[in-house]
């Protein structure tokens, strides 16, 4: 029983992360499934691409040969299937054992795991409203299918017996693991409330299941909804040429010929806001992206995101909990909203004191120039990127010639291979689920196959906005074979423009190395259990080595590999890098402020304790004021839009990016002290860290690499945020 089936709405959005948590030729292509069970083979006659085996390499599924109407048949099947594989765990006779009880539910639900994860990958990436329409019918039945195993009064009868006599058992680590989170599973699904609470529990869950879907659908809907269009070259001034050649094959595609359209997609939004000369345009844009899903339209969110906080809220309290967020928390890294708050309190302060000074610094900018106006949201960007070149010489537009898209992705190669040995060869002859995808074969450092790795980088209409990692198939060993993973990587970089390539700035070449960190713990995992392996982790821990990837971007050794000039060849220069590394910590107020006040935005929402519903915009502003947050800033997500906790899986845990980046600063000290492809430091990360996934508690596993418990400093010290006296103090100097 995947996990991932549990909870369909938080797969479609993740990460693995950023649901985010999440092959060689193998010896069978086909859906991993029950020993003994003859289910998937008799469904051959339905001829149904989603539930007979690929015969593709790698038994990658055969995305050309599935079509619309293959998906209703393929869940019905699946869940009648999953149904009666339940019931007979159930009701078998004989005495209840870990394995046939907990291994065999652990087992239960391959076919249903199979078409879920396809359907919510495409619907996540290419969908349109058919696959739309479909989400909102089976969400709530597979939500229906969760109650009706968590609830099931003689499964969790038979899961019970067997957790009360672990201590009895010869069980492996992994095999405890799986004992203690099944049996927790079960009670925080409800198993222990009495029928009419059951009942209650059950109506919560179908109405956020329903609402959630709900919530992303609007969200997709006003985001592809907005344009700009921009009539004269006029308006144009500052925006460099390749996003106004992107902008005219936007417009032409909207139908606006021979005019430029910018949308609320990050890559036509943001260097818009940093560059556009016309403060007016960029307040209409910067206006249009933050009043998504706030505009009391069709598509409006705010009643949404309410009444999802208030059954949210319901189902905590009926489950014994103070509010959402003691339950979620229950089972993360900071195990308390206390905790939580513990970590962020020591971070707001000095986060937003740099904001204020950074705002400070464009308004003595503006008020040089005498251009007469307060500094607002909108000129945020376009002012930063002046100071910053003011300040360190540095034009981020120098930085994008060296991070071509590819160049890029050659370049993490190069690290990962220099890290682990393995190595990317791109094969055309493997199923794409879209013309963008791009299909590589890993192989580890032995010449052995790891798995298949498939990158979607392009933006488009039909995609979710957004990064992130997820499989078509995870690793697991738990049916007598290596099932090797079949990960795929999600960005949304801009398209390219007649034959010239894509160059990335640098934030979305570090987003690139970030998103790859999640997909090499996909690939690298070496565990038993499918719900243990990859990024099966907590929402606190799951960004950690997506984080650390991130830090190999900045290293001289790493950029003279692939930082070169997409026309001349030219290395990166040594002076330029001088210029990137001196600016590293330029604009953190904002950065760490904006991601914060979200953060904090989430934790207020869950920590409720009440079922009203709340005026969603009178709620966030009372909690923004409370903290407060400056004008010129707004949190990075704002409730109507805040797809990661209304309709994705980090509802009380956005602040989990955070969290992990403490054990990031803290991991790559050790890499920095040891050199940063110290075969020891990486093996030993590989080993503790990236293959064992979720078997063990993960701070026992961190423990076994770092050897002690990480500290907060270092994150501090990251971004700038401590004085020098302050940073003595916390080293114990």
């Amino acid at each position: 029983m995947n996990k991932a089936i549990l909870s369909p709405i938080t797969m479609a959005v993740m990460l693995s992360a950023c649901q985010p948590d999440t092959t060689s030729q193998m010896n069978t292509n086909q859906i991993p499934q029950q020993k003994n069970s003859a289910e998937i083979e008799s469904s051959v006659e339905h001829n149904n691409p989603l539930l007979v085996a690929s015969s593709a390499p790698f038994g990658v599924p055969e995305f050309a040969k599935i079509k619309i109407e293959h998906y209703q048949p393929a869940f019905d099947f699946a869940i009648a299937q999953n149904k009666q594989q339940i019931a007979d765990i159930a009701n078998n006779t004989k005495a209840p054992t870990f394995e046939n009880t907990i291994e065999a539910i652990e087992k239960s639900g391959q076919a249903l795991n199979h078409v879920t994860t396809v359907f919510y990958a495409l619907n996540g990436t290419d969908t349109n409203a058919q696959m739309q329409s479909i989400a909102k019918k089976i969400s709530p039945r597979l939500s229906a299918l969760n109650d009706d195993i968590y609830l099931n009064a003689a499964l969790f009868s038979r899961v019970k017996a067997v957790y009360e006599q672990k201590d009895k058992l010869d069980l492996r680590v992994d095999q405890k693991t799986l004992l203690d989170d099944s049996y927790q599973s079960f009670v925080r699904g409800g198993a222990n409330l009495n029928d009419a609470d059951k009942a209650t529990l059950r109506t919560l869950n179908a109405q956020l299941s329903k609402l959630s879907v709900q919530f992303g659908e609007n969200l997709l809907a006003e985001t592809n909804a907005f344009e700009l269009v921009v009539n004269t070259e006029e308006e144009l001034a500052g925006l460099p040429q390749d996003i106004i050649a992107a902008a005219a094959v936007t417009a032409t595609e909207r139908g606006h010929d021979g005019k430029w359209v910018f949308t609320t997609h990050r890559p036509s939004k943001n260097p818009f806001l940093t560059y556009a000369e016309n403060r007016q345009l960029r307040k209409d844009l910067y206006e249009g992206y933050i009043k998504r899903g706030d505009n009391d339209n069709a598509n409006d969110n705010k009643k949404l995101a309410s009444e999802i906080a208030s059954l949210r809220y319901q189902k905590a309290h009926l489950l014994g909990y103070k509010t959402y967020a003691d339950f979620v928390l229950e089972k993360a890294m900071a195990k308390t909203p206390q905790n939580v708050y513990g970590l962020l309190d020591q971070v707001w302060p000095a986060a937003l004191a740099q904001a204020k000074k950074e705002a400070a610094d464009m308004q003595q900018m503006i008020d040089a120039q005498g251009d007469g106006f307060k500094l607002a949201g909108y000129d945020w960007w376009y002012y930063a990127e002046k100071i910053r070149k003011a300040r360190y010489d540095l034009d981020v537009a120098q930085t994008k010639p060296y991070f071509s898209l590819d160049a890029t992705r050659e370049g993490v190669f190069y690290t990962a291979n220099k890290l682990w040995g393995v190595t990317f060869e791109e094969r055309q002859d493997i199923p794409k689920y879209h013309p963008d995808v791009r299909t590589f074969e890993v192989f580890d450092k032995d010449g052995s196959s790891i798995g298949v790795y498939m990158t979607d980088y392009y933006v488009r209409e039909s995609k979710r906005g957004g990064a992130w990692m997820n499989s078509f198939r995870k690793q697991q060993k738990m049916f007598g074979e290596n099932v090797k993973p079949i990960i795929y990587n999600v960005l949304n970089f801009p398209r390219p423009v007649g034959d010239s390539p894509v160059l990335l700035t640098f934030d979305q070449a570090s987003t690139l190395f970030h998103e790859f960190g999640h997909a090499i713990q996909g690939l690298l995992s070496d565990g038993y259990y499918q719900s243990q392996t990859g990024t099966a982790l907590p929402r606190d821990y799951v960004e950690y080595p997506s984080q650390v990837m991130e830090n190999w971007m900045m290293e001289p050794e790493v950029l003279g590999q692939f930082a070169k000039h997409y026309q001349t060849g030219q290395v990166i220069p040594q002076t330029l890098i001088d210029k990137i590394q001196a600016a590293g910590k330029f604009n953190q107020g904002f950065s760490t402020t904006e991601y914060m006040a979200a953060a904090l935005l989430d934790m207020k929402w869950h920590t409720l304790e009440t079922a009203t519903k709340q005026d969603a915009d009178a709620f966030e502003k009372a909690a923004m004021d409370e903290i407060g947050l400056i004008p010129e800033i707004a949190p990075r997500y704002r409730t109507s839009y805040f797809s990661h906790i209304f309709s994705g899986g980090y509802a009380s845990g956005y602040y989990g990016y955070i969290w992990s980046n403490i054990y990031d600063a803290d991991t790559w000290q050790v890499f920095s002290q040891n050199g940063i492809f110290d075969q020891d430091t990486a093996n030993g990360y590989r080993k503790h860290v990236l293959e064992t996934g979720g078997t063990e508690d993960p701070m026992i596993m961190y423990h076994r690499f770092r050897g002690k418990d990480p500290q907060v400093w270092p994150l501090l010290e990251r971004r700038g945020l401590l004085s020098e006296e302050a940073l003595k103090a916390a080293k114990g100097q």
